[in-house]
């Protein structure tokens, strides 16, 4: 992968800093910011008014949408609903759509995910519903498909569970869980905060019925989306002002209507993703938006298993030192998102150590608690995770390894 292009995109990668931390958040793309200074200086005004600045203004929001529909390949661009965040997007979806179901209906919940897909649903035990939790192997703490139905029934409406765990990297296969879903009658509610990072979506192939992640560990703004099947959101009451109906979609999910500047910026992520591209395959331009990012993800996917081996190969060796999730770096079974811990030292006593080489990893539960309980990890204050995305380096890798080195 041309890396050197890569890291030239993102101002931040030219501080004397390495950032390790993306899964809390990666760096932002140069033409994210500068999307967002044009909009706020040369388009801020209300859109839908007959005047031209804000027409214009209005057609760059809706350019914006509508790439970000091909981004995800949905069947049109209402089934992308964009909200402060994928926390508030999943607790909206949670309340829209509970109203259609009965007491005694059961949602699924796993106890690896990040509590923003769990909390929204074990909030509606207090609406009669009933809450059934899909537990990891304890041994390996993966997600086993012949656990899931056992826990499927004919009462079942909607299984939310991660496409990759934040703590494990783990990559769930969403698909075939999607399948047997759907056989029992039920829905699906996808986090693929910490997958679309490092993989392409494709919601078509995925079958799923709703898909949340983050812009900001995107490589944008501080932004959520949610795709939703159109004919599901069609009939869902939405949370909008009252003379919104079922055919405002997916307006009546967003009160106060979109945050302009940041969603005229999602832009800046699909020209990065279309120019490195035709930085990798110059010869082939004539093919469609989501061919050319299964591509391009391809190559991030190779590059991030290149660069994490050498990090589980050090970990490994290492007998006082436990990884939490798969140790091989195999790109189809897991994301750059590594975690362990210490048979000696607390998670935060290694991290705080690290931090003075001027490299950013992190401990703690990061909002999986229930994994780190069911672990038993709280007495170690959690994991130390070193979270990578494709404009890491090898080199900065080593420079990690040489530090751990002297820590653990």
């Amino acid at each position: 992968m041309n890396i050197e292009f890569v890291r030239k995109q993102f101002p931040a990668l030219e501080q004397d800093f390495i950032y390790m931390d993306n899964a809390g958040g990666s760096q932002t793309l140069k033409k994210v910011a500068d999307n967002i200074s044009t909009y706020l200086l040369q388009h801020n005004v209300q859109l839908g008014a007959s005047y031209k600045v804000s027409q214009t203004a209005g057609e760059k929001v809706d350019a914006a949408t509508q790439k970000v529909s091909e981004y995800l390949n949905t069947n049109r661009k209402e089934e992308v609903v964009i909200g402060p965040s994928s926390s508030i997007l999943l607790r909206i979806l949670s309340i829209c759509i509970s109203k259609q179901w009965q007491e005694g209906d059961e949602v699924i919940v796993t106890n690896t995910d990040h509590e923003a897909n769990v909390s929204p649903w074990t909030a509606l035990q207090e609406k009669g519903f009933k809450i059934k939790t899909w537990k990891a192997n304890p041994e390996t703490l993966e997600l086993e498909l012949g656990d899931l139905k056992n826990l499927l029934s004919d009462k079942t409406r909607l299984v939310a569970v991660t496409h990759a765990s934040n703590i494990l990297g783990s990559i769930n296969p969403i698909k075939e869980i999607a399948d047997e879903v759907h056989k029992a009658g039920a829905l699906i509610c996808v986090d693929g905060v910490a997958y679309a990072p490092h993989r392409n979506i494709d919601v078509q192939k995925l079958n799923v019925d709703f898909y949340v992640f983050s812009w900001y560990k995107t490589y944008g703004p501080h932004l959520g989306i949610m795709y939703g099947r159109y004919n599901l959101l069609y009939k869902m009451e939405g949370i909008n002002h009252y003379f919104f109906g079922k055919k405002d979609v997916p307006y009546k999910f967003q009160p106060g209507n979109v945050n302009f500047e940041l969603t005229y910026s999602l832009l800046g992520v699909t020209e990065y993703f279309e120019e490195l591209f035709q930085k990798e395959f110059p010869k082939e331009n004539n093919i469609r938006f989501q061919e050319k990012l299964t591509r391009v993800f391809k190559s991030i996917a190779h590059h991030e298993e290149e660069i994490s081996q050498p990090l589980l190969d050090f970990l490994q060796q290492n007998s006082k030192v436990k990884i939490i999730g798969r140790e091989p770096a195999n790109k189809e079974k897991r994301v750059p998102t590594i975690s362990f811990v210490h048979k000696d030292l607390k998670s935060n006593e290694i991290v705080e150590k690290v931090d003075k080489h001027g490299i950013g990893i992190r401990f703690g539960d990061f909002y999986a608690k229930k994994l780190i309980e069911d672990a038993g990890l709280q007495e170690k204050n959690g994991v130390v995770r070193i979270s990578l995305v494709h404009y890491n380096t090898k080199e900065e890798v080593q420079k990690l390894i040489s530090v751990l080195r002297e820590v653990i």
